[in-house]
């Protein structure tokens, strides 16, 4: 779903930062070589990635969920100057195509990417995350964020990805949607939640930034 015209999203990502060449070179060869290339980070997304990371200066980033690696090149661009970025994946067969790109941006020693079910690997990351963007399955959004809450401190920044579904959070639920009922209850426990502030904005698929009280 396009929640502004497609002429109001081409005028957007004109006057914002330009998408580094890398990550359009990253983009062509997701959209050749892996399935379901729309879940790619795009450039206005990713340039806001950027631009929230560059503003907090993190020491130690966590992604969940990496995909082919755009999002955490965005988020990378950020980072300290001896700062590191976790990145999690349940996909094997996408760890080459991302430690490639990694490798070429620059930021590769300061990239370590994890496989497996992001539940099993963060409560064994002995660092405490001063950025977290969630951005993996859906249902398990919860169960992310509580993890990843006990790994952070005040003031650090949790972002949550896809927040808005398509706009099916605000459509007549279907009874056997699972994805959508558990996003609208988290959307709702965020809110309500004495442990952070959050502010959800309408980018791209929904953005949520909470942060640490």
């Amino acid at each position: 779903m396009h929640f502004l015209s497609p002429l109001l999203e081409e005028y957007i990502k004109n006057n914002s930062e330009n998408e580094p060449s890398i990550l359009q070179k990253l983009t062509r060869e997701t959209h050749l070589k892996v399935i379901q290339p729309r879940m790619i980070t795009g450039h206005f997304q990713g340039r806001v990635l950027s631009m929230l990371s560059k503003i907090v200066y993190p020491k130690n980033i966590l992604e969940i969920g990496t995909y082919t690696g755009y999002s955490a090149l965005c988020l990378a661009e950020g980072l300290s100057k001896n700062g590191a970025l976790h990145t999690i994946e349940i996909n094997d067969e996408l760890e080459e195509m991302q430690r490639r790109y990694f490798n070429e941006s620059g930021y590769g020693e300061q990239i370590t990417q994890h496989i497996g079910n992001a539940l099993e690997v963060i409560p064994n990351l002995e660092v405490v995350f001063d950025l977290v963007f969630i951005d993996a399955k859906k249902t398990d959004y919860p169960e992310y964020f509580e993890a990843v809450l006990k790994k952070t401190k005040p003031g650090s920044v949790i972002l949550t990805d896809n927040v808005l579904w398509s706009g099916k959070v605000v459509e007549p639920l279907d009874p056997k949607d699972k994805a959508t009922k558990i996003l609208l209850d988290f959307n709702m426990q965020l809110k309500k939640d004495p442990r952070v502030e959050t502010v959800l904005l309408p980018i791209r698929d929904g953005l949520t930034l909470s942060r640490v009280l």
